[in-house]
């Protein structure tokens, strides 16, 4: 199993529904059980093999900038969206010159999980197959979610295949913030702000985007009621 080296942590958003915890500081570093989103995050991927990670950034950006300076873990660049907020799609495209050629990690920083087993970023590591994936989704049954509230996302074919619930009333899967992309298929994409998911959808219809089911508790730090659930299972899990 070979890890990427690379990751993307998409850390740009405006964290509006975390507010008032946002009003001073960006959601990346809203702190969850005394570590900051963000570290939560880089954490995980520091010990899952990745070496540097391209940070994107708008909300606050001079204090997360300041922040991340401070880790001696892993290369952090920062790919500047301070002029204007891309979205997951956009913001990608935009950091796609600093991501190189290999496939990627991308994580989101709103999600803190407890393993139980193989941790969760390798589980998607062995799975990822280049030769059948352009995307690979790391979900979760939305029974062991807390904070997502939803219906779930995904469906998943013996295969590993998913496809979006569409019009279902459920779906048995939420994806949970993390995937490994070729970054080559972010070359199509146009620039400007845009989400991800019709990229996916794309993906799905040719028969490329899959999924590995983590195992273990995921939380969905959304809100500040969230923020507390999730400490209340962390610190239970100490």
């Amino acid at each position: 199993m070979n890890c990427p080296t690379t990751a993307m942590v998409l850390a740009a958003g405006l964290g509006t529904r975390m507010r008032p915890l946002t009003n001073d500081r960006p959601k990346a570093l809203v702190d969850v059980d005394g570590r900051t989103l963000i570290d939560h995050v880089l954490d995980r991927l520091v010990a899952a093999g990745v070496t540097r990670a391209v940070v994107n950034v708008h909300a606050f950006a001079d204090m997360l900038e300041a922040h991340l300076a401070s880790r001696r873990d892993l290369e952090i660049i920062i790919s500047d969206e301070r002029p204007a907020l891309l979205e997951t799609g956009g913001g990608m495209q935009k950091a796609r010159p600093l991501l190189g050629d290999d496939p990627i990690l991308v994580a989101n920083i709103d999600s803190v999980w407890i393993d139980d087993g193989a941790p969760a970023i390798a589980s998607l590591v062995e799975a990822w197959d280049p030769a059948r994936m352009d995307d690979l989704l790391l979900l979760v049954p939305v029974a062991d979610s807390i904070g997502f509230g939803g219906r779930g996302d995904f469906f998943m074919g013996p295969d590993g295949h998913i496809s979006h619930r569409g019009a279902a009333a459920s779906a048995p899967y939420a994806y949970m913030g993390v995937h490994i992309i070729n970054p080559h298929r972010i070359d199509e994409w146009p620039a400007g702000p845009h989400g991800i998911f019709s990229h996916w959808m794309e993906y799905a219809e040719r028969g490329r985007l899959y999924g590995v089911v983590m195992q273990g508790l995921w939380m969905h730090v959304g809100d500040p009621a969230a923020r507390a659930a999730a400490e209340e299972r962390l610190t239970a899990a100490a």
